[in-house]
């Protein structure tokens, strides 16, 4: 009697093949988050801020890669918090600490140790209200978000790398002050843009591809000017998105008492 043949397969459920490719991408941004670090020890603060930012981008592509392909997982998630502890919490921490904070003695190393914990705070936070129902307020991270902390403390390290030189600024100073800032941001329930729901609209889609290229291109030219204007355009938007959250919070309400009323004149 003929055997059935065994056929050799590397994954036998379609669903795990589907979740290793968003796993590997978030591991990828572990090593890079990782190398950062080296970076910084050498004293190649340049490429650590371009590896930080390589980071951020595969942060920002590996969940929106598992859920296209519906390869998403509890593994998954908690990978990617992980990895946002190591790459936007542990990485730059340690590379401002060996570009300034090193100077300021064990002041410095406070600052590291609380924009840490706010970082770790945050994400632990983040994982317990992602689990909520969708929501208006999909559209606001509450706080701000670890990739956007990691790129703020590193500015003081952006704008000395862009040669703006227009005014003479106090790093020593400015440093400390922007650690502080962006932990309180992390940790605060502050509501800022999370660019999660965005509807573009078919007759911009060239303009937004064109702008995407630019964007990319002036980024390649002008490293660091161009991520120093970015985060300064980030800065000014977190107080629009404060009231624009506040006009969609009151509108909201005012529907709910409508509501409320027409339901008793109903009765």
């Amino acid at each position: 009697m003929e055997q059935p043949k065994n056929n050799l397969k590397i994954v036998a459920d379609k669903k795990r093949a589907r979740m290793i490719l968003p796993n590997m991408l978030t591991l990828i941004g572990v090593c890079i988050g990782l190398t950062s670090i080296r970076f910084a020890l050498d004293g190649r603060f340049e490429l650590a801020i371009i590896a930080i930012l390589f980071a951020a981008l595969i942060d920002g592509l590996d969940g929106r890669i598992a859920r296209l392909i519906r390869g998403t997982s509890k593994v998954g998630k908690e990978l990617d918090s992980l990895t946002d502890m190591i790459s936007f919490g542990v990485a730059p921490a340690f590379i401002m600490y060996f570009w300034k904070l090193n100077t300021l003695g064990r002041f410095g190393w406070l600052l590291c140790l609380v924009y840490v914990i706010c970082v770790a705070l945050r994400l632990a936070r983040f994982n317990i209200n992602s689990n909520q129902e969708p929501s208006w307020k999909d559209n606001f991270f509450e706080g701000v978000p670890s990739p956007a902390g990691g790129i703020l403390v590193l500015t003081p390290l952006i704008i000395s790398l862009s040669g703006f030189n227009f005014v003479q600024l106090n790093y020593d100073l400015m440093v400390p002050i922007f650690f502080i800032a962006t932990s309180f941001l992390l940790i605060s329930k502050f509501p800022s843009y999370s660019f999660k729901k965005i509807v573009i609209p078919r007759k911009t889609t060239i303009f937004l591809l064109f702008g995407i290229v630019l964007f990319f291109g002036l980024l390649l030219i002008y490293t660091f000017n161009v991520i120093a204007i970015s985060t300064a355009i980030y800065v000014l938007l977190l107080p629009i998105s404060f009231f624009h959250f506040q006009k969609i919070k009151k509108q909201h309400e005012n529907d709910k008492i409508q509501d409320e009323d027409d339901l008793e004149d109903v009765l």
